[in-house]
């Protein structure tokens, strides 16, 4: 009997030790903010109950200092759900999430993209374009300044109130060679200038960088933008693309003056990011605390949003105020299925020299902002452009930039043609010379060519774009614009490549000329390649739904 007993005993044992699932320890691997995150889960019962996070390229105190917190919350929690990003490190934080979902073999679930949808009786549109200059970020392991500045764009569609019904904004970051970013857009002044370089963005200076006629060239076509750079442009919170459309979002059914109101209530007078009400500066914590509970709930729409709309990294709020100074309106035949903004940067080795043999060089910012139909073809389209040259150039009105502080370059300073002397470049010359920059639209009548104004000859060909598409103005181009300055060719030409294109054109594509009579600047050369830009609109395109009430 006693032994009956021991074995029915051992039995219930066994069957209660099967009953408890064993422990399994599981790995996984994602990407954190500067490199993968890789995590050792062992889980009982369905619960994490122990956990290892490895993340050795994250930031010293700020993505590394959020391992060891989250490690300890979710091990409290038992699971990753309803655990909070640690604060400051969301990139890091959401790596964290996914390689434990990853080492579990959880599913990501891919966000369902969200679609604006809007009814106007009628729309506006205009493109802001604004200079910022910083003196840094900091200095490399040399003791030499980095510096950099940045070229913001905006573009925006309202209503017939003038309020925002979408929303599109840009940043093109141009930077000395000695900063420790791999993606960075670098020079290291006009040619012929040398500049210390990092050239492995590891922190540490490797030699210097020369600047060449060629390099310069180069180096010019392959600058990208923020929204361009996408995921390679990492912030605490999540990438620049992300942040800057939670403001965006944000931004909506606003006018220029509620977006002023917004902006002095909601942030920061120091740093001009959004207020959080948890800041250790007390002028912050006091316009937080003066917020309603219904206003600091609204705040939950920009929480991931940490970067600011107003500082040495971008003056944003000024490109979207002036944007909507720019607007005009849109004569709109079909409703609105995309909207585009695309920015490429033309180099230029020129116009020519000045009267000492010194070159003249410049570059051009083009963007292109658009709102597109169902089929791709262009409701509306805006363009400008920002032009940016050496000093010994004869243009009164020219967005001068003499290098970086602490270089030189000749200086025709009353634009007669002739060389005054020599331009140095301070931090104060800088900054200022730099902030007074303006675009080509900017300049309206400032800025003439033979056949009226570059805005006036934009107006023009803008118009000529309505209803096609990016392909189909290339063929346009191909076909009916010069090999040689690319220019619309017209009747009566004397190059014979020209000649030989225009007479290959039918009736009815000859008649295209007419439209055009008032335009007659390149649509792609070293003044700027529009056409890329327009192509770059395109390929940027988000989807919107906005029906126009005919």
């Amino acid at each position: 009997m006693k032994n009956m007993k021991r074995i029915l005993a051992l039995l219930l044992g066994l069957m209660m030790l099967c009953s408890v699932a064993a422990a399994e320890t599981l790995t996984g691997e994602a990407e954190g903010f500067a490199g993968p995150i890789k995590a050792t889960v062992t889980v009982e019962d369905g619960k994490i109950v122990a956990l290892e996070l490895v993340g050795n390229d994250e930031t010293p105190g700020i993505g590394a200092a959020a391992l060891e917190p989250l490690t300890e919350a979710i091990l409290e929690a038992g699971t990753i759900d309803g655990v909070d990003a640690y604060s400051g490190a969301t990139w890091t934080s959401n790596g964290v999430f996914a390689a434990i979902r990853n080492a579990l073999g959880i599913a990501e679930e891919e966000a369902e993209e969200s679609v604006l949808s809007a009814t106007a009786g009628a729309i506006n549109h205009g493109i802001g374009v604004v200079a910022t200059p910083r003196l840094g970020p900091g200095k490399d392991d040399k003791d030499v300044p980095v510096y950099s500045f940045n070229v913001i764009i905006a573009y925006a569609v309202t209503d017939a109130e003038e309020k925002i019904i979408d929303l599109d904004v840009d940043i093109l970051e141009i930077i000395t060679p000695n900063h420790d970013g791999a993606e960075d857009n670098f020079i290291a002044g006009w040619p012929g200038a040398v500049y210390n370089e990092d050239s492995d963005g590891d922190g540490a200076v490797d030699g210097e960088y020369a600047q060449t006629e060629e390099n310069f060239v180069s180096m010019l076509k392959a600058f990208r933008t923020k929204r361009q750079l996408g995921d390679l442009y990492k912030m605490n919170s999540g990438t620049w693309t992300q942040e800057m459309d939670a403001y965006e979002s944000a931004l909506r059914g606003l006018n220029a003056e509620e977006i002023t109101a917004w902006a002095e209530k909601y942030l920061s007078d120091v740093n001009g990011r959004a207020l959080h009400g948890t800041s250790s500066n007390e002028q912050d914590q006091a316009k937080w605390d003066a917020l309603t509970d219904e206003e600091k709930a609204a705040m939950d729409a920009i929480s991931g949003a940490t970067m600011s709309l107003n500082d040495a990294h971008g003056d944003i709020l000024s490109a979207i105020l002036k944007a909507l100074a720019n607007q005009k309106p849109v004569d709109a035949k079909t409703d609105v299925a995309g909207l585009g903004l695309g920015t490429v940067v033309t180099p230029r080795l020129g116009p020519g020299k000045d009267d000492q043999e010194v070159p003249v060089y410049s570059f051009n910012v083009v963007t292109a902002g658009a709102l597109y139909d169902a089929e791709g073809k262009i409701v509306a389209i805006r363009e400008d452009i920002l032009e940016i040259i050496t000093p010994n150039h004869d243009g009164a009105e020219d967005n001068v930039f003499i290098g970086w502080p602490g270089q030189s370059y000749n200086n025709d300073a009353d634009g007669d043609g002739v060389v005054d002397g020599v331009a140095e470049q301070s931090e104060d010359s800088f900054v200022e010379t730099i902030k007074t920059y303006r675009t080509k639209r900017d300049l309206g009548s400032l800025y003439k060519m033979n056949s009226g104004t570059w805005t006036s000859e934009m107006d023009v060909f803008e118009s000529f774009f309505a209803g096609k598409s990016a392909a189909e103005i290339r063929t346009f181009f191909e076909k009916q614009c010069s090999d040689s300055n690319g220019r619309v060719i017209r009747e009566g030409t004397t190059n014979e490549a020209d000649l030989a294109k225009w007479n290959a054109l039918t009736d009815e594509e000859k008649a295209n000329v007419d439209a055009l009579s008032g335009a007659t600047m390149s649509l792609s050369d070293a003044h700027g390649d529009l056409l890329g830009a327009i192509e770059a609109s395109f390929a940027a395109c988000k989807p919107v739904s906005i029906t126009v009430e005919k």
